[in-house]
């Protein structure tokens, strides 16, 4: 039985576990250095390693840049806390890919070239578009590296037997300072192969632990859910059930309808996922490239619920709650208790991988949109001596100051579960981008003034629900996820979750905003813009400028 302590998990060895991530980190970078022999001094090879992956390869990435801590830690601490609950997290995740591949991605792929404001500014004027999808990426990318950043803080605190918000905070800035490694050093190509090689150790980890703790229940999943069931005590039957974390009053229903619309609508509003499209050839690629990505995804998900209940039968909810990372830490407790030191270090190396591998695309994704859409479209206005030279030199620079907001985030968002801060990026990303993506791509009277509405409408109203919602304020230390500010209470908004508001408003402003500004639509660029979102053709060359 493990034995939780403050200082860490008893009985593991700090030694080996940072051997382990030591070792990973070196190999990776290796490889990283390996693959990027060619120059990245070209902004399509930093942005999207000149667009020269697989439909495969890219899907496996994909996969490698969607189950993030997220998926592993978080969906797998929720699970083991709230049962049925917790793997209502897995199904939107994986559903929301439907949206992505029958909407966007074949689209996407044909219309833009590097970045989400290249799609948005076909048939706009450029300099507006541009900064609004900017300032759309940078805040959701921001949002999506809190989760990150939290679920290595407590990761590596109680692996290594850390103590303390001084040395966790530490422990976040080294994680933040390895990923800004990965960027420079690598671009999108290396970022790219260290995704590919997480995915595949990702998914052969957790197939593993699968096998293994239905081995110790006979391989029967029931015997299983009766042991999670029995080592939850009085609130184990609740596990098997909906309600246990959003059916105890009419709000936290509500707040479950909400959850569930971001987490499906905001996979294709996504930025870091959105550019990964731009890395294959062909719009053929790209949609073979969400094919494989939702066959590994969906192969995931069916695993965390094994690895979930499985940690609830083995190590217990109370165990899990009271550990260093709280929920976040179920994954790499049941590894410990079903293998000792050694599998706990091998599925924290891959735990790890899975952070710094998602962490490196979105800084890349988040600079590429500040160096390609607002210094080179915005400031200089397209006049830049050897633009992508400095298009490149600028992203790299950006990184570095993304890298440093991301380990201040991370700091403060440290003890929440990384899911649920996912979610909130899911639902200022379905906010913000994902109706101007839509309106763009379908309909001919859409104009900038209503993109505007739409974008910044849908992020204000996003990020101020989310700021004086439960989330942030309001809730206990004790709470199975406290706000984010313990200690004082300025939420007035019921929902943790914005996605239920935030969303249709943002369509409604979109509408709104096309009506009240120009009357007469551009139809020549948006019959361009269709044949090309459905033919490919001139996919090729730059976005054309308006």
């Amino acid at each position: 039985m493990i034995l939780a302590q403050s200082k860490g998990i008893a009985g593991s060895s700090p030694i080996l576990n940072i051997s382990i991530f030591v070792a990973f980190v070196v190999i990776t970078l290796g490889i990283v250095i390996y693959v990027n022999r060619r120059a990245t001094s070209t902004a399509s090879d930093f942005y999207t390693a000149g667009g020269g992956f697989s439909g495969p390869q890219n899907g496996t990435a994909i996969a490698g840049d969607y189950l993030s801590a997220a998926s592993f830690l978080g969906i797998a601490g929720a699970i083991a806390v709230n049962g049925y609950d917790g793997f209502l997290y897995s199904i939107g995740f994986l559903v929301a890919w439907l949206v992505a591949l029958l909407l966007v991605a074949e689209l996407l792929r044909n219309t833009g070239r590097f970045t989400m404001g290249d799609v948005l500014a076909f048939r706009m004027k450029q300099r507006p578009i541009r900064a609004a999808a900017a300032v759309s990426t940078l805040v959701v990318s921001f949002f999506y590296l809190l989760a990150q950043m939290a679920g290595a803080g407590g990761l590596v605190s109680l692996l290594l037997n850390v103590t303390g918000d001084l040395a966790q905070n530490i422990v976040i800035a080294v994680v933040g300072i390895v990923m800004i490694a990965y960027v420079l050093i690598g671009g999108m190509r290396g970022t790219t192969w260290v995704q590919m090689i997480k995915a595949v150790l990702l998914i052969i980890g957790a197939i593993v632990m699968t096998i293994w703790v239905l081995a110790l229940f006979g391989f029967n999943f029931s015997a299983l859910l009766g042991g999670a069931v029995e080592r939850a005590g009085a609130a184990g039957e609740a596990l098997l059930g909906p309600g246990k974390q959003y059916g105890t009053s009419t709000t936290s229903t509500i707040d479950f309808i909400s959850l569930g619309i971001a987490l499906v609508l905001g996979t294709a509003g996504l930025p870091h996922v959105l550019m990964r499209f731009y890395t294959v050839p062909t719009a053929k690629e790209a949609r073979k490239s969400v094919e494989w990505a939702i066959w590994l995804i969906g192969l995931f998900y069916l695993l965390t619920l094994v690895i979930g209940y499985g940690a609830g039968a083995l190590v217990g909810p109370e165990t899990i709650k009271n550990a260093p990372g709280k929920v976040n830490s179920a994954a790499p407790l049941l590894a410990f208790e079903l293998g000792g030191p050694v599998l706990l270090g091998i599925i924290a190396a891959v735990a790890f991988a899975t952070i710094l591998a998602v962490v490196a695309g979105l800084t890349i994704t988040a600079s590429a949109s500040f160096a390609h859409d607002v210094y080179i479209n915005v400031i200089k206005k397209g006049q830049v001596q050897d633009e992508q030279k400095t298009e490149v030199k600028i992203a790299r620079r950006t990184a570095i100051v993304i890298g440093l907001v991301a380990i201040v985030g991370g700091i403060l968002a440290k003890n929440q579960n990384v899911a649920f801060l996912v979610a909130l990026a899911f639902a200022v990303a379905a906010s913000a981008n994902l109706p101007t993506i839509l309106y763009s791509l379908f309909w001919k009277r859409f104009n900038t003034t209503g993109a505007l509405y739409s974008i910044y409408g849908g992020l204000a109203s996003a990020i101020i629900l989310i700021v004086f919602s439960p989330a942030v304020s309001g809730k206990p230390p004790t709470a199975s996820t406290p706000s984010m500010i313990s200690g004082v209470d300025f939420s007035w908004f019921p929902l943790e979750n914005p996605g239920l508001v935030s969303i249709p408003l943002s369509f409604i402003l979109g509408v709104v905003g096309t009506y009240v500004g120009q009357r007469k639509a551009d139809g020549a660029k948006f019959a361009e813009m269709e044949v090309r979102s459905l033919t490919g053709a001139g996919a090729a060359n730059k976005a054309s400028t308006h």
